[in-house]
């Protein structure tokens, strides 16, 4: 068969440049065994929140890990990443030799400007509350409702929009949503709003007993009881606006 000019001239790919939103994992320490530890409480397949993250792609921010502190190989720490459902693609920060352990495991360099849609940091405890930072704000463009009771095992997330629930929610039963959630109804599971980094979300309950409450990855857990003014209360849950990203719990009155 003859070959057309066209033919000729037709191009297998092109190359050309992009821009993609990634997730920055900020390591404050070089112990990567108790970083990972922490991590799998969070993000692991038994952690608390399993399905946070969906293979995001994730720059490893060396930037405040101590100058004293040695480098360490990451083959092992990228690998253990995937199973927290994050793909590191990238390095970044700190000793030059973080970016020749990175090389060495198949991460890319990446620029202190890189484009983010979020940072996740080791927990750290304030107050009593435990701390997980996560910065991003995504809208809330619509609203799910579910008008059944939620019970142990059952889980709901409201992808990209808030959650209205006007039923129980049991323990061992759980609500996620990317912007607000309301229940009203008794909240006695775990509720996280703003699931996608969403610092502005809140959660609102009419009856606030839960298991663990979170906000844009901020949680607290049912260890650190509420106080007697809130529990069982209607009550509204956001985070501060004071830089500290702490949880506020508050007492809602008519």
């Amino acid at each position: 068969m003859p070959v057309t000019p066209a033919a000729q001239t037709r191009q297998t790919f092109e190359i050309k440049s992009a821009q993609m939103n990634l997730v920055a994992l900020l390591v404050k320490s070089a112990n990567l065994e108790e970083l990972s530890e922490e991590l799998a409480k969070a993000f692991g397949a038994a952690g608390e929140t399993p399905d946070f993250f969906d293979n995001d792609a994730l720059v490893i921010d060396f930037s405040q890990v101590p100058d004293n502190e040695q480098p360490r190989d990451l083959v092992e720490f990228t690998g253990f990443l995937k199973s927290c459902r994050l793909t590191p693609v990238a390095v970044r920060g700190g000793h030059p030799a973080w970016k020749e352990f990175g090389l060495k495991a198949g991460l890319a360099e990446a620029e202190q400007d890189v484009q983010l849609s979020k940072q996740v940091a080791r927990p750290v405890a304030v107050k009593e509350t435990v701390i997980q930072e996560v910065i991003r704000e995504v809208p809330g463009p619509s609203t799910m409702v579910v008008d059944k009771p939620l019970r142990s095992g059952q889980k709901v997330y409201a992808r990209g929009c808030d959650l209205v629930v006007l039923a129980i929610v049991n323990q061992g039963a759980e609500v996620v949503a990317d912007g607000n959630i309301h229940v009203y109804a008794p909240l006695r599971g775990k509720a996280m709003a703003g699931a996608r980094g969403n610092t502005k979300a809140r959660i609102f309950a009419l009856q606030l007993e839960p298991e663990l409450v979170s906000i844009a990855g901020v949680y607290r857990t049912s260890e650190n009881p509420l106080p007697k003014d809130i529990h069982g209360k209607t009550a509204q849950i956001r985070l501060s606006e004071d830089g500290q990203e702490k949880l506020l719990i508050e007492a809602l009155k008519a």
